[in-house]
């Protein structure tokens, strides 16, 4: 892999990371485009996937902040003040990953054997722009934030299910927490923070098996150029939406999703 395209799936992994517009679709697609075995970039893979978690652990800091203090407070030998908001909040993190680990254990291996076809991806980006489309007809959002673990646990599974390439992680739970009645903001800043320890656990297991698996390791250049500018798109891509979903709709996702899928499907089908 050369410079330049480690800058772009970079980027691509940063700003597809965070936008509610599938990552994993995207990348596929590029992948294929560069004329790259994805087999042998996993362990890029990792690399651009840690510096989108940095960009959430830099952008939400003083949030991680309060939650690596209300950890603290749990430590029976620690003097800490405790905050019981904060306290739920890891619960409601806590719950709301579970789906994701039980499915990730059972059905990783399936997923990717059975779901990594371009054009099947294309068909779940274009379900998921229609879903857009029919939580914005339907939700009401009267709820300031995520306050029970029943909406946590709702929320873990739709993020459960961007396990398939093509449903995007952050756009399945933000839809989900809309439709649950939580502010689009809201929704976002949950969405991102439990995405936050997907994220870690996803890389982290990936390295593992790379390490195992003896793959071929990429020069440092490409790491270190993948990393910076997954860094950095996905810290501006993250800013973006949270602003943006302050007083607009998923709407202009969902149009895209449509286009993009239906575009690259007879692509496919035609070359």
């Amino acid at each position: 892999m050369s410079e330049i395209k480690a800058l772009i799936l970079g980027i691509i992994q940063g700003i597809t990371e965070f936008l509610p517009v599938s990552s994993s679709g995207h990348l596929v697609i590029f992948e294929d485009f560069l004329n790259l075995d994805v087999e042998a970039l996993k362990s890029f893979d990792v690399v651009v996937h840690m510096g989108t978690f940095l960009a959430i652990i830099i952008y939400f800091f003083p949030i991680f902040k309060k939650l690596f203090t209300a950890a603290v407070s749990y430590l029976p030998f620690l003097k800490s003040k405790k905050n019981n908001a904060d306290r739920k909040l890891i619960k409601l993190l806590l719950i709301g990953t579970i789906p994701a680990v039980i499915a990730g254990f059972l059905l990783e291996d399936t997923i990717d054997y059975y779901f990594r076809d371009p054009k099947i991806i294309m068909i779940l980006m274009f379900i998921l722009g229609l879903v857009f489309l029919l939580v914005e007809r339907k939700s009401n959002q009267k709820q300031k934030d995520v306050n029970k673990y029943s909406q946590s646990l709702i929320i873990g599974l739709s993020q459960a299910i961007a396990l398939l390439p093509g449903i995007s992680r952050s756009g399945s739970t933000i839809a989900t927490g809309l439709m649950l009645g939580i502010k689009r903001e809201k929704a976002a800043e949950f969405s991102f923070l439990l995405g936050s320890i997907a994220i870690f656990g996803a890389g982290l297991l990936t390295a593992l098996k790379t390490i195992k698996s003896g793959e071929m390791i990429l020069p440092w250049s490409i790491y270190l150029i993948g990393f910076i500018s997954s860094f950095i798109s996905g810290y501006f891509s993250i800013k973006f939406l949270m602003k943006y979903l302050q007083n607009h709709t998923l709407k202009i996702f969902a149009y895209y999703l449509i286009l993009f899928s239906i575009i690259n499907f007879f692509l496919n089908i035609t070359s």
